[in-house]
């Protein structure tokens, strides 16, 4: 599977309402350098019911500036989602989320970036 495959995706839930689309992934890097990199693995998925596209980096806390992109882009971002990888129980041409899942906050604080 290639990530560009699953941007622009629609999410639904596991009723069938339509959620929004993944506009953004999130990776976490396992382990010690393979190399000159660590391993990479798929964390979640980022979903907006508004937006078609990432968040340019302004999903982190401490980014503000210049302010008025920085309201507009966090207006945009209202309602948006991450989604756990493991939360996904199909995906085709549309990704379905397992019932029960977990709807957490896309925000990235300073310490995680």
């Amino acid at each position: 599977m290639i990530l560009s495959d699953l941007l622009g995706s629609p999410v639904l839930a596991a009723s069938g309402e339509r959620l929004g689309q993944v506009v953004d992934a999130r990776f976490v890097l396992d382990g010690p350098p393979d190399g000159m990199l660590a391993a990479a693995r798929l964390h979640g998925l980022v979903v907006s019911p508004h937006a078609h596209s990432s968040f340019d980096g302004y999903e982190r806390t401490g980014v503000d500036a210049p302010a008025l992109i920085a309201r507009f882009l966090r207006w945009r971002a209202r309602g948006s989602f991450l989604v756990l990888w493991t939360d996904l129980e199909s995906f085709t041409d549309e990704l379905r989320l397992r019932a029960g899942a977990t709807l957490y906050s896309p925000r990235l604080s300073e310490s995680e970036v």
